[in-house]
Parts: C-alpha cells; sequence; structure tokens
C-alpha cells in the first residue's frame, strides 16, 4: 500500500462533521438578539431626534444589559450560517452563496457596529455629558445608531433570505413552503421597515423557525431508533 493511499483514508478518517447541536445555534441567537432589541426598543427613544435624553440615566443598565447579548448572538449566528452551509453541502452554488455568505457577515458587522456605538454613548455620558449634546456629537451617535439597525442591516438580511430562498428552490434541500416564507419575510423587510421599528424583530423570528425545523430534522433519525 502506498503512501498516497494511507493518506487519504486518514484525511477521510479525521474529517470533520457538523454536530447535531449546532443547530441549536439559530434558536439562540434568535433569542439573544430577540431579547437584545426588544430591551433596547423599550430604553431607548425610537427617534434619534427625540430630545429625551433621560433614557441614558434611567435606562442604562437595561441597555447596557442588551448591549452585552449581542456578543454572543454574533457567535451563535456564525454557528447558524455553518448549519446552513452544511445543510447546502455539495449542491452550493458559488454565485448564490457568495451574496448569501457576504450579506450575512455585513450584517452581523453593522450590529456590532451600532451597539459598540451605543456603548460608547452610554460610557462617554458620565464625563462629558455637556460636550456631547453642544457638539451635536449626541444626535450624530443615535442617527448612525438608528441607520444601521434600522436600514443598512435590515437591507442586509433582506439579501441574505431572497439569496437563501433561491438556493433552497434551486437544491431543494429545504421544502419549498419554507423557501416561499423566506422570500415573503424578506419583503416584509424591504418594504415595511419604514413603519415600525419592532419590524427588525421579523429576522431573528425567521432564524428561530428555520433553526427549529432543521433540529427536529436532525434528531428525526435518533427519535425514530429509540
Amino acid at each position: 500500500m502506498n503512501n498516497t493511499h494511507m493518506t487519504g483514508e486518514l484525511l477521510d478518517g479525521r474529517r470533520l462533521t457538523t454536530p447535531k447541536a449546532a443547530a441549536a445555534a439559530g434558536i439562540i441567537f434568535a433569542l439573544l438578539i430577540g431579547a437584545a432589541f426588544t430591551l433596547i426598543r423599550t430604553a431607548m427613544p425610537a427617534s434619534p431626534a427625540d430630545p429625551n435624553i433621560n433614557w441614558i440615566t434611567e435606562h442604562s443598565g437595561t441597555v447596557t444589559l442588551a448591549l452585552s447579548l449581542v456578543p454572543f448572538a454574533g457567535i451563535a449566528f456564525l454557528w447558524f450560517i455553518g448549519v446552513i452551509r452544511d445543510r447546502i453541502g455539495t449542491y452550493e452554488d458559488r454565485f448564490f452563496s457568495t451574496v448569501f455568505f457576504g450579506s450575512a457577515l455585513i450584517y452581523l458587522a453593522m450590529i456590532f457596529a451600532a451597539a459598540a456605538m451605543a456603548a460608547g454613548l452610554i460610557s462617554s455620558y458620565p464625563v462629558a455629558a455637556q460636550n456631547l449634546f453642544e457638539s451635536g456629537l449626541y444626535i450624530y451617535n443615535r442617527s448612525l445608531i438608528w441607520q444601521l439597525l434600522n436600514i443598512y442591516s435590515i437591507r442586509m438580511s433582506s439579501v441574505f433570505m431572497i439569496s437563501l430562498g433561491t438556493i433552497w428552490i434551486r437544491t431543494a434541500v429545504m421544502p419549498r413552503w419554507l423557501a416561499f416564507i423566506t422570500y415573503g419575510s424578506a419583503l416584509v423587510l424591504l418594504l415595511s421597515i419604514s413603519y415600525s421599528s419592532w419590524v427588525t424583530l421579523l429576522f431573528p423570528t425567521w432564524v428561530l423557525v428555520i433553526s427549529i425545523y432543521i433540529l427536529v430534522q436532525s434528531l428525526r433519525p435518533e427519535l425514530g431508533s429509540a
């Protein structure tokens, strides 16, 4: 037996497989980011131009708690992406997968950026509260956070969903009804965000539904053999 053949056997034996528990990553992401968004929406004024600044002193603990959930939600989202790619497997199309993967990373980067700016605003207030308002940095910071969370990140999540729904239609690795739900949810995010900032919760809700479906499917053989 030659060395090349032996090496190939070793590589095949050491090939990584996706653990079934990884399917729960999307559920964790949905719960964490959903909780973070809800806490932020209830603590901070909806409009960045709102003159009410009492939330910084009255609800800073709530916002800080919400921001502390974001990094863990981001880690879970990366695992969710891995589970989705594993589900597609060898059917992965380079074009749509690039759009799907790229939009997911951009979405995550924008969420992190908005969270970092909100944390910076809260930590700066006790030190230089007067300068924040006189220089206009408060309004500028709040406007950036609002734009990132309610415009740009939502658009990227829509692109993520549309590209993924297209992959599912073309490969049939997921039911068509889930693909159609994905298309419909993406269109709502694209067209309705200006009416209510609570629409941002639609994306984690969609991730929750997809993750529960994948988790149930991954556990079904074990349940059947029990």
